[in-house]
């Protein structure tokens, strides 16, 4: 059972993360020839304020965080 881990930052879509679950299950399947119902997708969102880049956090770099 295949299980695969995604972060994020924080502001996709439902839809968007759908699509992204829908998209990397079955590219595992066809890949390694997983079963689509055995294919785990775990997404984990992380705010911008909690995501860093060079020295500044993603928040930052967009302008709406602060330093």
């Amino acid at each position: 059972m295949p299980i695969i881990q995604v972060s994020l930052v924080q502001g996709r879509t439902p839809e968007q993360l759908r699509a992204l679950i829908h998209g990397l299950t079955k590219t595992a399947s066809e890949t390694i020839g997983a079963p689509v119902e055995t294919v785990r997708v775990v997404i984990t969102e992380v705010p911008p304020t909690h995501w860093g880049s060079g020295h500044q956090t993603i928040a930052e770099k967009r302008g709406d965080g602060s330093a």
